[in-house]
């Protein structure tokens, strides 16, 4: 297999892995604020309240409501950014234990 190859089919897993990821956030979100996530300028707006978990952290506190700001200073967002490097660091871990053993 090429380096692109590898390259690609990490991306594909590690993207799959933070779709899950985000999923599961937007859940336990959704039943903290009893489905509360939009403030009023976000409903106002037509926003989809699935879209405050991805990207920009302005947008999101700019629309998110109070209830879920609050869910978030217990259960902050994970941005793919942020995921990608945990996930990186777990595979080269478990890559370096796999050569170890």
């Amino acid at each position: 297999m090429s380096i692109v190859s590898d390259a690609f089919n990490a991306w594909r897993e590690c993207r799959a892995a933070y779709d899950d990821t985000l999923y599961q956030q937007y859940m336990a979100a959704e039943e903290a604020t009893n489905g509360a996530m939009l403030n009023a300028r976000g409903r106002e707006k037509g926003i989809e309240p699935f879209s405050l978990f991805m990207g920009n952290q302005a947008r999101a506190f700019a629309y998110a409501s109070e209830e879920l700001v609050e869910h978030w200073g217990t259960h902050p967002r994970i941005t793919y950014a942020m995921f990608e490097q945990q996930w990186q660091r777990d595979r080269d871990d478990e890559l370096a234990a796999g050569v170890a053993a």
